[in-house]
Order: structure tokens, then C-alpha cells, then sequence
């Protein structure tokens, strides 16, 4: 009899958290590494939020909480809701997690059977896939096109459902490729999803606060009503609140969903920590005027990736809407010799001899289901994000 069991067998590790600790790994080694790999902003959380975490503790807040989470941040959820979103859920339509990870796999858990398909757009985030997989489902993946910025099409869409479909998986801005859809693009795919009427609707918003220029966020049952009956959205206060580490994601959708996952999670974490739901409420419920102030910061960071990548030989860089990510081609490079003498097959090859030969740490696109390509997060200084372009730059030029 095996030990381990065979569901581990499924999934991968995480590519993401492993170009993460290799780059920790190499600076603890004395090695000059620039790590671009990782999705976390690097401003702090703010003031007000932080002081509402310590006067929790003083207030002695540090007690278990509902498994779903404290009445007031499913409340301020649920206003936050009506408030940005125009959705009206109630504050038992909610429910909290130990981050937007904990809020998915407990969607998954609680309603895929073996055989059930999942279609997820790809390039898709490393743990989708993964999580399906582990849950028992059946991941679909359908490709998108670097000449439609990374976009899944209507007739694609179409194209994957089947009759075993029970979930499509939609994350708008997107990780790893930053695409977001306008509302008319939104609803040509809800079009599509409202004659499938058997495909519930898994929205990722998490970076829903992070997009650039006149570029008007929107979410699916936001753009078509219909499908609320079989709609979760998911979102938390990660990105755009700069709170990766106080872990706390949320989701609201049909109550007998939710009763489904407060379930599961009950006999799993039970409740998020209860110091770090408090400082969530301050952050859903208090000021927001440091958000446009960060996009502003990340939009130049943004522009500054993708002239500097562009001028790389052999990579070719769209522009992306949201989040902060790029996702530049290196199909350019494939075929050629790096400077260590060997030949670059695949884009992870691409990666590992980029950062063996100028220690920049990037994440290969075939880890999120779509190459030759390379994710970069630019959630970092711009001196560093210069500093490792011109790396890049450098990089590419020596390969013949």
C-alpha cells in the first residue's frame, strides 16, 4: 500500500513560490539576484489599516471567530459589494478565508466530482489547474493569443463547454498576463455562458483595483444579471491594500454555495485570523485614496518594463491593462546559444540561463499553460526594474 496519496500525483508544485525561494536561495549565497518573480506589492499596508489590527489586540479581539468570518467584515463585504461593484448580496451571501486561495479550493471542493471539467483560459495562474486537479476535477485549458493581448475569445469559450463542464474559471486583470476585459468584451462572453446554463461562473477579481488609463473595471454578473444564481466572486484585500501576509480573501455568490464552503471549511482552518479580519474591515470600510496614488506608481513602472523589454533582441512585449505583470514573448530566443554555450529550447531554459547569467529571477510562461513566454512582476522599485532590463537587455544580446 502506498502511503502518500494518489491525488498527489495530480498537481505540481507552485512555479511562482519556486522561482522565489531559488532567488532567496542564491542571494543567501552571496549571488547579486533580482527577483521579479513574485506577486506582492512592495508598498506597505497602510497606517489606519495596521492600527486597526493593534487595536483589535487591545480590544481582545484574538479570539475564534464564525468559520465564515466577524458579522463586520461580511457586512463591509457586502457593501463593498453594492458600493463598487453595483451587486446586491447580503452579508450571509459572504464568507471569509486564510486568503483567495483558501476561498477557491473550498469552491472546488465542495462541488467537483471526478470527470467534472473546469475550463480555465490559459495563461492561466499556476494554482487553478492544480487545485481542480487535487479536488478531483478535470482542468480544460484554452489557449488565448498574444495578438488578442491574451484574450479569451466568445467562440473558444464555446468551443470548450461540454456537458461535464461545471465551472469556468474567469480572472480579469489577469495573472500571469495583466489582460482585462472591457464590459463589451465581457459580454460577449457571458453571452456565451447564459446558453450553457448547466456552467457556474468562478471570478477571480482579485486585482480588480489595478488598472491603467481610462480603463473601467467590470465583473460578469455586474455585466449580465443572469448569472448570478451561479456566480462566485471571489476578491480580498492582497493586492490592492498591499495585505499579502495578513491573508484574508472573501467571496460572495448563492447561499447554498456558501453553506457548502463554510462546511468544508469548518472542518478544515475554521475561522481567518481574527486580529487580520479587523484590520480588513478598516481597509474595505476606510479610506481608499492611497489606491490611485499606488496605480500611479505601478503604471510608470509598468510603461518602463515595456519600452525596456521591446528593446530587447528577440522579445516582444504587449501592454497590458491591469495587475502588475507583463508577459513578454522570448520566442525570438528560442534556437539560440546562450552564453554558457547552451542551445535555448523552451522558454524555461530562457529563464534559467537569464538568471545563471545576469541574476534575474522571471517565471516561465509554460508554468502558467502558454509559451515561449516569461512573467515579470513589477511590484518592485524602478531602479530595480531598470536595472534588471538592462540585464535582459544585455542577456539577450550575448545570445547567438
Amino acid at each position: 500500500m502506498a502511503f502518500l496519496a494518489d491525488a498527489l500525483s495530480r498537481v505540481k508544485p507552485s512555479a511562482t513560490i519556486a522561482v522565489s525561494q531559488k532567488a532567496r536561495e542564491l542571494k543567501a549565497k552571496g549571488r547579486d539576484v533580482i527577483g521579479l518573480g513574485a506577486g506582492e506589492p512592495d508598498f506597505d499596508t497602510p497606517d489606519n489599516i495596521k492600527k486597526a489590527a493593534i487595536d483589535a489586540i487591545n480590544r481582545g479581539e484574538t479570539k475564534y471567530t464564525p468559520v465564515t468570518g466577524i458579522p463586520e467584515l461580511r457586512e463591509a463585504i457586502a457593501k463593498k459589494f453594492k458600493r463598487e461593484n453595483n451587486l446586491d448580496y447580503t452579508a450571509a451571501q459572504t464568507i471569509v478565508g486564510t486568503g483567495g486561495k483558501q476561498i477557491l479550493f473550498n469552491a472546488f471542493m465542495a462541488t467537483l466530482n471526478a470527470g467534472d471539467e473546469v475550463v480555465i483560459p490559459a495563461p492561466y495562474w499556476v494554482s487553478y489547474p492544480e487545485m481542480v486537479a487535487l479536488c478531483g476535477g478535470t482542468p480544460v485549458f484554452v489557449a488565448t493569443q498574444q495578438e488578442n493581448n491574451f484574450k479569451l475569445r466568445p467562440e473558444d469559450l464555446e468551443k470548450a463547454i461540454t456537458a461535464k463542464t461545471k465551472w469556468f474559471v474567469f480572472n480579469s486583470p489577469s495573472n500571469p498576463s495583466g489582460a482585462a476585459y472591457s464590459h463589451d468584451e465581457l459580454k460577449a462572453l457571458t453571452d456565451v455562458l447564459m446558453k450553457h446554463p448547466h456552467v457556474w461562473v468562478l471570478t477571480d477579481d482579485m486585482y480588480e483595483h489595478l488598472t491603467y488609463g481610462d480603463f473601467k473595471f467590470a465583473t460578469p454578473v455586474e455585466v449580465e444579471p443572469g448569472l448570478y444564481d451561479r456566480t462566485l466572486t471571489m476578491n480580498g484585500v492582497s493586492k490592492a491594500y498591499a495585505m499579502t501576509g495578513w491573508r484574508i480573501g472573501y467571496a460572495a455568490g448563492p447561499l447554498q454555495l456558501i453553506k457548502a464552503m463554510d462546511m468544508i471549511q469548518g472542518q478544515q482552518t475554521s475561522g481567518a485570523t481574527s486580529i487580520a479580519q479587523w484590520a480588513a474591515v478598516e481597509a474595505l470600510n476606510g479610506p481608499q485614496d492611497f489606491i490611485p496614488r499606488n496605480k500611479e506608481i505601478f503604471q510608470g513602472r509598468r510603461d518602463l518594463v515595456v519600452s525596456m523589454l521591446n528593446q530587447a533582441k528577440g522579445i516582444s512585449c504587449p501592454t497590458p491593462e491591469g495587475a502588475f505583470y507583463v508577459y513578454p514573448s522570448c520566442a525570438g530566443l528560442i534556437g539560440k546559444t546562450a552564453p554558457s554555450g547552451k542551445v535555448i529550447e523552451t522558454d524555461e531554459d530562457f529563464v534559467s540561463e537569464l538568471l545563471e547569467a545576469e541574476g534575474v529571477a522571471v517565471v516561465h510562461g509554460s508554468a502558467f499553460g502558454l509559451g515561449p513566454n516569461f512573467r515579470i512582476s513589477y511590484a518592485t522599485s524602478e531602479e530595480l526594474l531598470e536595472e534588471a532590463c538592462r540585464r535582459i537587455q544585455r542577456f539577450c544580446g550575448a545570445c547567438k
